[in-house]
Parts: structure tokens; C-alpha cells; sequence
């Protein structure tokens, strides 16, 4: 008998991997959390049924997070971390060793007691020292911080369930609050090819632009991820991605990747004509 994960990418499209057996299935407070073990993508993780990662292209996912905004201000060192339970954002920060301090909020605690079991690939570094875990609410936190962090990264689910808070006007205001003067901001953004992941793309893009003088979007190829085509969003006060990059300074540091680079960086940032077109788009 063979054994298949399936997600329903829209109304219309399944993605299916085949599946050599389940290797936890729990209840928390908040979701359903699952991992399985694949022949092709080796462990992977999903909150109520929706993929979060694999170990075959999570460092896709993680790299783009993280490197985009780091090779831009080399000289972050305070760090929020929202969501990012599995572990793989804070394992690419503690790369920086300018990095003194990253408060990483996760939600449901369970989350990041099952990756710690299960896949230590991502949450390898969660014991760093520099490393403070908060399981809250990311959208309570932040109410209270102000000019506290360099970076902020959402690292969330999709905008529902415990993640729908982490694409409302409220929180990105308190988000650009919490912020320094040199502050970025970076979320996942979601795809923009099908359409109720598109919609819900151009909210969090407007509302995001009503507060930060510096609003872009950049793209990743995930291959585990919906359409396979994943957009962040880069909002800063006053940095721009591709003016201030300092390649040179970054690539000095020596740091091996398997995906991100400062020419993909670059890259990153030049869309399609239909995401442009999505993005210039009003939404209610």
C-alpha cells in the first residue's frame, strides 16, 4: 500500500509526496501539527494540513528570509523573530556573529517542542545564547515595543488560524513602532498565482505601504510551496535593498549558502509583469 500527503493548492490543483510513514500527529491549543518522512524530500512539517517545510528546500525558504535583509544593513543587531517555530530563521541569524540579541515569539509552544525532536536540521540553534524564546502572541508583543529592533521578521503561517493577526493594519503599524530609524521589516508574502493566496498577497502589500516609505517585494522559487513561486515583502525606513547593498562587505564575510547570493539578491527583486500588476491593483 503506498502512502501519499496531499494539499489542495486551489479549488482545482492537488500536490501530492509520497509519504514512507507519519511520524507525529498531535493536537495543540491551537492547530494540528504533523511531520512525515518522504523518499524524496525527507522529514517535512504541516500546521492543519499546509506544508511549512522540507528538509530537501527549506534552505531556500530561510536564506531569502534572512540574507536579503542582513546583506542590506550589515549592522543590525537587535532582532525580532515572529512565528518561525521550526527553528530555520534563528539558525541563519546566529550566522551573523554582529548579531547580539534575537527575541523569537512563537505562539504554540508544541510546534517548537516537535521540531526539536524531529528536525534538529532547522532547529539546531534555538539554544544559542543569544537567542530569547517567548511563546505569545506576536501580535500582543509588539504592542509594547517601540524603537527596540533593527530587524523584524515574520516568519508566519498563512492568514488564517494563529497567523491571521500577522496581516492586519494594527500589527504592521506596531511592527514599524517597534522598529529603530534604521529599521526592516521582512514577511513572507505569499504566492501570487493563485488567487485567494494573491489576495490575500495585495492586503498585506497595501496595508504595508501605508506606513513604510520603502515597500518592495522580492521572489524565491520553493519548490514544496504553493505554485512553487513565493514572494517576501522588504519594507524599510529609510534602506533600500538594491541601492544599499554592499555586496562586496557581505560576500567578505564568507558565509556558505546553497541558494541565496548577492546576484540573486539583486535578481530577486526584478518581478513579473503580472505580480507588478497584482500589486499595483487596489484592494479592499
Amino acid at each position: 500500500m503506498e502512502l501519499w500527503y496531499t494539499e489542495e493548492h486551489s479549488e482545482h490543483v492537488r500536490f501530492s509526496i509520497k509519504v514512507d510513514k507519519q511520524l507525529c500527529s498531535k493536537q495543540s491549543r491551537f492547530q494540528r501539527i504533523d511531520v512525515f518522512e518522504s523518499p524524496e524530500f525527507g522529514r517535512f512539517f504541516t500546521l492543519d494540513g499546509l506544508m511549512m517545510l522540507t528538509e530537501k528546500d527549506e534552505f531556500i525558504y530561510h536564506e531569502m528570509i534572512v540574507h536579503v535583509p542582513m546583506a542590506t544593513n550589515p549592522n543590525i543587531r537587535r532582532v525580532l523573530v515572529i512565528g518561525a517555530g521550526d527553528g530555520g530563521t534563528v539558525r541563519e541569524l546566529t550566522r551573523y556573529s554582529t548579531i547580539e540579541h534575537i527575541d523569537m515569539v512563537e505562539i504554540d509552544e508544541e510546534v517548537v517542542n516537535v521540531c526539536r525532536e524531529l528536525l534538529p536540521q532547522t532547529a539546531c540553534k534555538l539554544d544559542d545564547p543569544r537567542v530569547s524564546l517567548r511563546f505569545e502572541d506576536g501580535l500582543k508583543f509588539v504592542r509594547s515595543k517601540e524603537n527596540e529592533y533593527d530587524l523584524i521578521i515574520v516568519d508566519s503561517t498563512d492568514p488564517f488560524g494563529p497567523g491571521e493577526g500577522l496581516f492586519t493594519r494594527e500589527f504592521y503599524g506596531n511592527c514599524f513602532k517597534a522598529l529603530t530609524e534604521d529599521g526592516i521589516l521582512v514577511n513572507q508574502h505569499e504566492t501570487p498565482y493563485y488567487s485567494t493566496y494573491a489576495k490575500s498577497m495585495k492586503r498585506a502589500h497595501k496595508r504595508i505601504k501605508e506606513f513604510f516609505p520603502v515597500c518592495r517585494v522580492y521572489q524565491a522559487h520553493i519548490p514544496t510551496y504553493p505554485s512553487g513561486h513565493w514572494l517576501f515583502g522588504f519594507a524599510s525606513k529609510k534602506f533600500d535593498p538594491i541601492r544599499d547593498l554592499d555586496a562586496d562587505r557581505w560576500n567578505a564575510l564568507g558565509l556558505a549558502m546553497r541558494y541565496y547570493n548577492t546576484d540573486i539578491h539583486t535578481g530577486s527583486f526584478a518581478i513579473p509583469t503580472y505580480v507588478k500588476e497584482l500589486l499595483a491593483g487596489d484592494e479592499e
